[in-house]
């Protein structure tokens, strides 16, 4: 069953979603219910031909910084100073470059106009953050998500040359802010980065720990 959202503030239990994960439909892209959402395993993820979606996976993907993998090739390229990587310096072009990302299966982008007004707003407030990859002065890769507490909910990255998400990435498990990277769709790129699934039960305990901290 899909739930029909309206104008009260409030999901239902993330429990009750389909075996796809989606949950519910309706609503809006407000600061408020957008963290409500992420503060009970919840995010937004649809197109312009939908309506809002929001979806609850039974399992998570998710990277546990300490569980991190960095192959010698990778460590190379690390030391080699190759990057520079900035935290929250252009929060705005990385939400822009990675809407712009064409990914394989994809016809379009789900980061629509109205999800970047969303997010850009959550950032405005100190909830969603970016990591930036530089080569000199040209931004080359990056990532954003949503923070709670010491959980990263990653949306998206980009990369315009090669190894710049792989860096980004890494600079977000190194940085130690978090605990736990929500990486929420399931990628062999992340696989081979050390991340894996867990449970919907194991997830929310992580949460909502983090919820109870503030």
């Amino acid at each position: 069953m899909i739930f029909r959202l309206d104008k009260r503030l409030l999901f239902p239990n993330p429990s009750l979603a389909e075996e796809d994960g989606l949950l519910a439909a309706g609503g809006d892209l407000s600061a408020e219910r957008l963290l409500l959402a992420y503060q009970n395993g919840i995010f937004p993820w649809y197109n312009d031909d939908t309506p809002i979606l929001w979806y609850s996976p039974h399992e998570r993907f998710v990277l546990f910084p300490n569980e991190l993998k960095i192959s010698k090739s990778m460590r190379q390229v690390i030391r080699s100073g190759r990057f520079r990587v900035t935290n929250d310096q252009c929060f705005e072009q990385v939400i822009e470059a990675c809407s712009a990302v064409e990914r394989d299966g994809q016809d379009g982008t789900w980061i629509t106009d109205e999800m970047k007004e969303a997010y850009i707003r959550l950032h405005h407030k100190g909830h969603a953050h970016s990591f930036e990859v530089w080569e000199q002065s040209e931004l080359v890769g990056g990532l954003y998500g949503v923070k709670i507490g010491r959980v990263f909910c990653g949306e998206s990255m980009f990369s315009r040359v090669s190894n710049a998400s792989k860096t980004a990435l890494i600079a977000l498990c190194n940085s130690g802010l978090y605990e736990l990277i929500d990486s929420q769709v399931h990628t062999e790129h992340l696989t081979s980065m050390g991340a894996r699934m867990i449970s919907r039960k194991e997830y929310m305990a992580i949460l909502q720990n983090n919820v109870a901290k503030g």
